[in-house]
């Protein structure tokens, strides 16, 4: 799979980085969970004492932390996540922040214009990055009721991608992959998942409940994906390494 490959990008590849940021949550059963998803859940199987060695039974939903989505999540004919091009798993990554915004609107939302305003300080997105959303949703991962800040209705109210930008970023920018702080690259009101419908279209990358983001600058990133090689899986928990220069 080379969906998102740039022209040209075959020949010899040299990644140089100063330091590596973990972009990934620690997994328990008191994170966030998107309403009806399994609850993560931890069993002792055998222990050091008793049969020589410690190994726990480890029970959680394909999109649980930290994870990424495959196609077939939203797209009945799309890849499983086992199909995923090691190659697609490593690339160069921006960053777009809005956590100033997303402070005083938490319904808040990437807009076209904010793309512009990026660019206009760093240069056009490069083609095939994954651009990563700083939203600050991250610092509420603690507190389950406040990161999916759920009304009475069941609705989530936290920011997300707007679709207008992401139609930008696909088609005019020809992005690989989008990733963010919160629950959803999808704004916590949409409940048709419009953003994540459009990206995994084809086999691109989709990273949700990242962390540390606030750690990494505008650009000179490349993530490092890991994956479980579910079969048929609709996405897997993800390790991301951010590789900074």
């Amino acid at each position: 799979m080379n969906d998102n490959a740039e022209p040209g990008a075959a020949g010899p590849k040299t990644i140089t980085y100063r330091r590596v940021v973990d972009l990934s949550h620690r997994i328990h059963p008191n994170i966030p969970q998107w309403p009806g998803d399994p609850r993560v859940e931890i069993e002792t199987v055998a222990q050091i004492a008793a049969e020589g060695y410690n190994l726990r039974r480890v029970s959680l939903g394909e999109h649980t932390g930290t994870h990424i989505n495959a196609p077939n999540s939203f797209h009945g004919g799309g890849i499983s996540i086992d199909s995923y091009d090691a190659q697609s798993l490593v690339a160069p990554a921006i960053v777009l922040d809005i956590a100033g915004r997303s402070a005083g609107d938490s319904n808040y939302l990437l807009t076209v214009d904010d793309v512009h305003a990026w660019e206009q300080r760093f240069g056009s997105v490069p083609a095939g990055s994954i651009v990563l959303l700083y939203s600050g949703w991250q610092e509420k991962w603690d507190s389950p009721q406040d990161f999916l800040n759920l009304d009475s209705n069941g609705v989530g109210h936290f920011p997300g991608f707007g679709l207008e930008a992401v139609r930008f970023l696909v088609n005019e920018r020809r992005i690989g992959g989008i990733g963010i702080d919160t629950h959803g690259v999808d704004g916590g009101q949409d409940q048709t998942f419009a953003v994540n419908r459009l990206m995994l279209e084809r086999p691109r990358i989709v990273l949700e409940n990242l962390t540390n983001l606030e750690e990494l600058p505008p650009t000179g990133t490349t993530l490092a994906i890991g994956i479980l090689r579910l079969l048929a899986g609709s996405g897997s928990p993800a390790s991301v390494l951010a590789l900074v220069t």
